[in-house]
């Protein structure tokens, strides 16, 4: 008589199997969804970053220009010591034709455009109210897809009075216009003083 034991089976058992896989799937489920978020936004940093340097281009456009007394169209701008108008055009320290405005004003039957080659925009305070921009000051068009706006207005600093400091926001919006409701925006600001007032462009 032969004596044998009995043989022992290893590996594992279907319930194992199951629990093993559930774990599994579960976990690369998780792994996935992160995974697919950050492919999905991985775009962004890119427009974002093309959002910034629209913005910094349009700010610099702007804060290229003369903050004059005078509107730099005025005949007594280059010697103007005061934003007051003379309506007698006698007394070179006033202006005689306009005082420097926020926003675009006609001088001498021109109206200020910003890509005129003849009546460009001549003082920061002209970008005012600008919305819809969709190229650079040389004409070149931004990417599809983007455009921007541009506001100016009076603001002090600590030194510098209400009537000297100019406060530039550029607003640049990932759509069509500019503003736009739920679009995604990027605002920069950006202060102009009026430190050369009889600067002319």
């Amino acid at each position: 008589m032969s004596s044998r034991r009995p043989c022992r089976e290893f590996g594992t058992t279907l319930i194992e199997l199951i629990v093993f896989m559930m774990i599994v799937g579960v976990a690369l489920a998780g792994v996935l969804t992160v995974f697919g978020v950050s492919v999905r936004s991985s775009a962004d940093p890119m427009a974002r970053k093309q959002m910034q340097s629209i913005a910094e281009a349009l700010l610099d456009e702007v804060q290229s220009l003369p903050f004059t007394w005078c509107d730099p169209d005025d005949r007594s701008a280059a010697t103007a010591t005061s934003a007051t108008l003379d309506a007698t055009a006698t007394d070179p320290a006033q202006c005689w034709d306009a005082v420097e405005a926020v926003g675009v004003e006609t001088v001498s039957g021109n109206t200020d455009n910003r890509l005129s080659a003849t009546d460009p925009f001549d003082n920061v305070s002209d970008y005012n109210g600008l919305t819809n921009v969709t190229t650079g000051v040389t004409g070149a068009a931004f990417p599809a897809g983007y455009s921007a706006s541009i506001s100016v207005s009076s603001s002090a600093l600590s030194t510098v009075p209400v009537a000297d400091s100019l406060l530039i926001t550029v607003t640049v919006c990932r759509a069509a216009a500019c503003p736009s409701a739920g679009a995604e925006t990027l605002v920069l600001e950006g202060y102009r003083t009026r430190f050369a007032p009889n600067s002319l462009p």
